[in-house]
């Protein structure tokens, strides 16, 4: 009895994750028929530089996630593959970009702005009248 449970319980799980795989294709699929219906010029065009290299990497890194899981499928560790240098140097060049988009995000100092609120800021004691 518990051995049929536990039998079924796991086919509605593979089940589950097999249809989430599947929504997942079709949501990639999607994207791409979306993505191939505009040229990559065109799409370029609108894009200032740094933007047309977050769209170059994430398109690269997409291209070998999907390879990575082909090579899975296939039976091949993908571990021991050229493709995982890959991916980790994209990886980096992503986080450049990142650190880059960061700075910009960065508020300036603005000097005079801070040396008077640091003036404004800072306790200044009464002087009394001495007289001599």
């Amino acid at each position: 009895m518990a051995g049929e449970e536990m039998n079924e319980d796991c086919l509605v799980e593979i089940h589950e994750s097999l249809s989430d795989l599947e929504s997942s294709l079709d949501a990639v699929d999607d994207m791409l028929k979306t993505m191939m219906s505009v040229s990559r010029n065109e799409l370029l065009q609108k894009l200032d530089p740094l933007e047309q290299a977050k769209v170059d990497l994430v398109f690269a890194y997409k291209l070998n996630s999907m390879f990575w899981v082909y090579l899975a499928t296939q039976g091949v560790n993908p571990k021991e593959h050229l493709v995982k240098q890959e991916l980790e140097r994209i990886r980096v060049y992503m986080n450049r970009v990142k650190e880059i988009t960061d700075k910009k995000k960065a508020a300036k100092l603005d000097r005079g702005a801070a040396s008077r609120f640091v003036k404004n800021v800072l306790w200044e004691p009464k002087q009394k009248n001495k007289r001599c």
